[in-house]
């Protein structure tokens, strides 16, 4: 408990605290003059690989191993601590400042698509595949995508935000947010009990954009400790999924995509061609970013 009393009007007069102090802020809009870089390819992203910018390169990595050649793409790394997503440039593709943020310049009139569910639509519907045309198989996977929009801010800024970034523990705020996660986590695992994807029989968006969050959560990669404080393998159906995911090639180069952080073995800072997967590539991006 605290002694805390709202005011009867909240103004920001003290930085929040926690691990993304610097970067909050209630008002929208540039803080500074910048350009975003444009490579040889018509899509261009603009990214990190946090769970919400891997939808996007593991989409864009599975669409060219199905042999789309019109899927390449540069994707230019987006360090949100040091607040490139306030850049000009990057607030006129995203005017929210939030990765992920896609320009299409295949056409006569470029294309800006920002929010990460938009992004898999935009693409699916530009390539024609992990999206069904016919019903209601369209409709169960835009279902499950739109749940994964609506659910995650409960896991990411809720859960993952008390459980590991605040500065400091509350218990109601943790409690509340564990409850819901794993509530969240039964609803994933009745549906996986039953299809062996979220949409159906067939892999699509919606688990690309489930997986990154619920995926990484029950395989240990996020928020320290938290797999062992939820008790994830309770949802097996959700580990087998997850697994299954996991292991598919096009997903393992989606996840280095824009990763700045953790195994530098895994960190892809920018992709601008499938050979910047080779080991050389990744050592001297690694080398540069020391």
């Amino acid at each position: 408990m605290t002694d805390y009393t709202p005011p009867k009007v909240w103004t920001w007069n003290k930085p929040s605290g926690g691990a993304f102090a610097s970067i909050n802020r209630p008002i929208a809009g540039p803080t500074h003059d910048k350009e975003l870089p444009v490579g040889k390819h018509p899509l261009q992203l603009y990214s990190l690989a946090t769970p919400n910018g891997v939808k996007v390169t593991v989409m864009l990595e599975e669409l060219l191993a199905l042999g789309h050649e019109g899927a390449e793409y540069d994707a230019w790394l987006i360090r949100i601590n040091d607040g490139d997503q306030f850049g000009s440039g990057f607030v006129e593709v995203n005017p929210n400042s939030k990765i992920p943020a896609l320009m299409d310049r295949s056409g006569k009139t470029p294309v800006r698509v920002f929010e990460s569910g938009s992004i898999l639509v935009y693409l699916a519907e530009k390539f024609g595949a992990f999206l069904p045309v016919e019903q209601p198989a369209r409709a169960e996977v835009l279902s499950w995508l739109f749940w994964q929009m609506g659910s995650a801010p409960y896991l990411g800024g809720g859960f993952g935000h008390f459980y590991a970034y605040a500065p400091e523990k509350i218990e109601y705020a943790i409690d509340r947010f564990s409850m819901e996660t794993k509530r969240q986590l039964d609803v994933l695992d009745r549906r996986l009990a039953v299809s062996d994807y979220l949409g159906g029989k067939d892999y699509s968006i919606a688990d690309m954009a489930v997986w990154p969050w619920y995926g990484g959560l029950v395989l240990g990669r996020m928020y320290n400790d938290s797999a062992e404080f939820l008790s994830v393998h309770e949802y097996k159906h959700v580990q087998r999924w997850a697994k299954a995911i996991d292991e598919r090639p096009a997903v393992k180069r989606g996840r280095m995509v824009n990763r700045a952080f953790g195994d530098p073995a895994m960190q892809l800072h920018e992709r601008h061609d499938a050979s910047d997967f080779d080991t050389k590539t990744q050592d001297k991006l690694a080398a540069a970013a020391e």
